[in-house]
């Protein structure tokens, strides 16, 4: 359903990204942001089932300034080669990936035919929530388990869009007390606690949690419906 196309930066950084088409006109678009481990099956997937709901599904490369064509499994070696990545990502001079993700977003705007959302994973749904609090073009943010969002810096953003964040309870990266206090900070943001782990949206990852899964796409596909079409 989807393929990869070169997308263009404002900086003039050409950035690969997953394009998925839905059969017929969009009904409007989302960018798809990876995990730490690439645009890999699992996140062009999850790109193109958004295209079967309707939306034209962009998924950027956010590692392509530092690494280009990753796209990793999730064993123990996969998981530090990717949080390496990530990190040479997060010290990049200047804005590091938003200029790619709002390229994502521009794009989106141009073919998508209508509003755009956003939604990350991990590592993505960091970058989903600063793209809430910074970029242009967008009409909504759904973030799953957004490893640092809710740390101070983090939490000290102010969203420009609805935003609606979904994290697990049993994830030891990110502790309930620091999503309650981001609750806390943010009551416009839609914020859900599943019985669950860190990455249970993924069904490649011994932390998949099915049950939590399903309720948390039924969220993200009636909060999309609202806010984007």
């Amino acid at each position: 359903m989807g393929q990869f196309v070169n997308l263009t930066s404002q900086d003039g950084f050409v950035v690969p990204a997953w394009v998925a088409q839905p059969d017929g006109a969009p009904r409007g678009a989302v960018v798809v942001l990876q995990e730490i481990f690439g645009v890999n099956s699992h996140i062009r997937a999850v790109a193109d089932r958004f295209a079967a709901r309707g939306y034209l599904a962009v998924a950027p490369a956010t590692f392509a300034r530092v690494q280009p064509d990753v796209d990793l499994g999730y064993s123990e070696a996969d998981m530090g080669v990717g949080f390496g990545f990530k990190t040479a990502v997060e010290a990049l001079p200047g804005a590091g990936a938003m200029p790619d993700i709002q390229a994502a977003i521009d794009y989106a705007a141009q073919h998508g035919g209508g509003k755009v959302g956003i939604v990350g994973f991990c590592w993505g749904g960091l970058l989903a929530w600063r793209s809430a609090c910074s970029l242009k073009g967008l009409s909504a943010a759904a973030c799953y388990y957004g490893g640092g969002m809710t740390t101070a810096d983090e939490v000290a953003r102010q969203p420009q869009v609805p935003v609606l964040a979904h994290f697990g309870q049993h994830d030891h990266w990110i502790s309930v007390d620091s999503v309650q206090a981001f609750a806390r900070a943010h009551p416009d943001v839609q914020v859900h606690v599943y019985d669950a782990d860190h990455g249970f949206n993924c069904d490649q990852r011994g932390s998949y949690d099915e049950a939590s899964a399903l309720v948390a796409r039924d969220r993200t596909l009636a909060f999309f419906a609202k806010h984007v079409g």
